[in-house]
């Protein structure tokens, strides 16, 4: 301020212009003070987003007007090249990119473009899989009462048949039994898993396991192996005999594929920290997708249609128990709580 200018002004416009000055210095402190806290405020905002933005299950990207990515979160870098398939002239559709399906939504905003691609694969294989056990249980109801008829007619057939021709008939049981087989596993599946829980000696499923064998059309050389405990468990015999009868299937259909000089299966059950173990070993073929071996209506064997690991999945559950395997040595096992 000039200094003539305040040698002009008299002591009371001193202390007016003196006081003005202070509060104006006073505001000064106040707007610094609240702008600290609106920055702050601002930059934890802003972390908020950010954080919220990484753990969205959503693949997200921010482009500018010239298309570059100026934001990501950590979904989308693991889907660059996804980016690369969406059509940006779309604003909500669904894609399907490397056996995934997505749902892509676009929004233009302040020169901005916005992308989300969120997976619902896991919704359209439920979708499918829905679809696929509704048609698979009407066939199943349809080709039951005939395949009935051919099995009472072949057991007829058998006993009339000569000694030279029996063998023949007993190829076609067992070729029937395993369309019945088919047929009732998937009723069993669509229908949903029930157990009904009684006690019995473990050694009983021995002699189902055995039983299960014979009645199987293989025709390797196979060795079997099978030790049991003389154990009493509580559970659904018939469905754990299910269970154990489509692991040795699987086996054996692994066997045919490969050829093993000395092919073997090795059935152990075992006790281990209060529950039962049940190994089902095999000298097969290798496992050639992990991702598919419980996943219900597909198979990579050359027999098989692909429900029947999945079916004792579910029925390993329903018994709170645990259905996985093991690659080294190559092995399926169940583990039961024993009560």
């Amino acid at each position: 301020m000039d200094k003539n200018i305040l040698q002009s002004l008299d002591s009371k416009d001193k202390q007016t212009l003196q006081k003005g000055l202070e509060n104006l210095i006073e505001q000064t402190y106040v707007i610094e003070h609240e702008y600290k806290i609106l920055n702050e405020n601002y930059n934890s905002l802003k972390a908020m987003v950010s954080e919220i933005i990484e753990v969205l299950p959503t693949a997200l990207w921010i482009l500018d007007t010239q298309k570059n990515i100026i934001l990501q979160n950590r979904e989308a870098l693991n889907h660059s090249n996804l980016l690369k398939q969406i059509k940006l002239e779309k604003k909500h559709y669904e894609l399907e990119f490397e056996g995934q399906f997505y749902i892509v939504k676009i929004i233009t905003q302040n020169q901005k473009t916005i992308i989300s691609a969120t997976d619902i694969s896991d919704e359209k294989r439920n979708e499918r899989l829905a679809s696929m056990g509704s048609v698979a249980a009407h066939l199943a109801h349809e080709i039951r009462n005939p395949i009935g008829s051919i099995s009472l007619l072949t057991s007829t057939l058998f006993s009339r048949s000569e000694l030279k021709n029996k063998h023949i008939v007993l190829e076609i049981q067992k070729a029937i039994s395993r369309v019945e087989r088919i047929v009732n596993s998937t009723l069993l599946f669509t229908k949903g898993v029930h157990i009904n829980a009684s006690e019995f000696n473990l050694l009983e499923l021995k002699d189902e396991c055995e039983q299960a064998i014979n009645s199987y059309n293989f025709s390797s050389a196979i060795e079997f192996e099978i030790i049991f405990l003389d154990l009493k468990i509580k559970a659904d015999k018939a469905l754990l005999s299910l269970v154990l009868q489509n692991l040795i299937y699987n086996g054996i259909d692994a066997i045919e594929e490969n050829e093993n000089p000395k092919p073997k299966i090795k059935i152990i059950a075992s006790i281990e920290k209060n529950s039962l173990i049940i190994r089902v070993y095999d000298n097969g073929c290798e496992i050639k997708d992990e991702n598919l071996v419980f996943e219900a209506f597909k198979t990579t064997k050359l027999k098989g249609n692909g429900l029947g690991l999945s079916l004792s999945k579910e029925i390993i559950k329903a018994h709170n128990g645990e259905l996985g395997f093991e690659k080294e040595p190559k092995n399926f096992y169940l583990s039961l709580p024993l009560v």
